[in-house]
């Protein structure tokens, strides 16, 4: 079809739609209209605004009916004559799920889950406090209460500002993103709710001796399954994220290879930053846990959001953390740390961490001199 005619049906159709629907849909085809005769939907308040030669312009574009008068439903769309729709919060994050879906086109099951989860919170605990208020409604009094609601919380329950900061962002994020997409033109009430935060605690790493002599000492881990061992083994020379290994495919594992490695690659997931990507060679304990999971991979934790929590409570109930305040996380930043006390320098660090380097890169990094860079700290 010549791109000419396309549009043409394109205006047809949305021209259909704005005679035989109601509200949401009359809005939209009236969206489409404008478009199909090259311009932007704007309100009859902002139309009233225009120079006077380019409201003229959208006047002379009126097609006529067969009795020679205006066509109303085209006049109607140039001349910004339909009102936005009038959203509920509630509806508003109905129609977030269906605007947003480019972001969530390499997320596997779990992380859309724990993407959605947030924003589901942020909506429902809003709607509880204040209302389901039509987004054209919400004041910014409603706001203040809702910032109020939650520095209540935070006094009475023990709870964080981080908390409610975000609640703040993913409710925020919602809204005006369904605003922008769909052309609402509201004057939203959300500047400066931020509760400040307090100093942040500096997740502690393991030390090199209580890793050697209480994480690798004979039978210290036989307790756990052995997906969630190796997984932990694993990261002690390699610093990756649990589920950055537990996501491994087969074919990311290559024990075969002049120097063994794996590939970190956004297959089946989405990565947590594009610097994710990245090969990271295998020795020591790391290399020796793998060796059974090279053809299989790890199917009992793939995408599955209870790996943490597992080794997390195996470790503190048999007396394995070096503190109260360390994770399994923890063994990430040993082997950052281990890095730095070796005079690694930064940009090798930063790529084998997952991190960005602070410049343009240039090339790519080969494994032999990787391999050098975690040969003087693997254990």
């Amino acid at each position: 079809m010549q791109p000419v005619l396309h549009e043409l049906v394109l205006g047809w159709e949305a021209r259909l739609e704005g005679r035989m629907a109601e509200g949401e849909q009359r809005y939209q085809a009236a969206l489409k209209i404008a478009a199909a005769y090259g311009y932007p939907y704007l309100s009859n308040e902002q139309i009233k605004a225009l120079p006077i030669e380019d409201l003229l312009s959208r006047i002379r574009d009126i097609p006529a009916d067969a009795k020679g008068n205006p066509d109303k439903v085209v006049a109607d769309a140039l001349l910004g004559m339909h009102t936005p729709p009038s959203l509920t919060v509630s509806a508003a994050l109905e129609d977030y799920w269906k605007l947003t879906t480019d972001k969530t086109l390499e997320k596997s099951e779990d992380q859309m889950r724990r993407w959605r989860n947030p924003r589901i919170k942020a909506v429902r605990n809003f709607i509880s406090v204040i209302e389901d208020k039509r987004l054209d409604a919400i004041t910014r009094d409603d706001m203040l209460d809702f910032r109020q609601w939650w520095i209540d919380r935070i006094r009475d329950e023990g709870l964080t500002s981080g908390s409610a900061n975000k609640d703040f962002t993913h409710l925020c994020d919602v809204i005006r993103t369904v605003d922008r997409m769909k052309r609402l033109g509201l004057n939203l009430p959300f500047g400066d709710l931020a509760i400040k935060e307090g100093a942040k605690n500096k997740r502690p790493s393991f030390s090199t001796d209580w890793i050697t002599d209480k994480l690798l000492a004979d039978g210290a881990l036989s307790g756990l399954n052995p997906e969630a061992r190796a997984i932990l083994l694993v990261m002690i020379n390699t610093g990756c994220r649990p589920s950055e290994i537990a996501n491994l495919k087969p074919h990311h594992i290559r024990l075969s290879a002049e120097i063994p490695h794996i590939e970190i690659i956004g297959e089946g997931r989405q990565l947590k930053t594009e610097n994710a990507a990245r090969i990271i060679p295998l020795l020591g304990v790391s290399l020796e846990a793998l060796r059974p999971f090279a053809e299989i991979g790890f199917p009992r934790y793939a995408d599955n959001p209870g790996l943490s929590n597992t080794q997390n409570k195996y470790l503190r109930e048999n007396h394995l953390m070096e503190s109260d305040d360390h994770t399994v996380y923890s063994l990430r930043h040993s082997f950052e740390t281990r890095m730095r006390k070796a005079g690694i320098d930064s940009e090798a660090r930063r790529y084998l961490f997952g991190h960005a380097i602070d410049r343009e890169e240039y090339g790519e990094w080969e494994l032999d001199v990787l391999v050098e860079h975690v040969r003087k700290v693997a254990l």
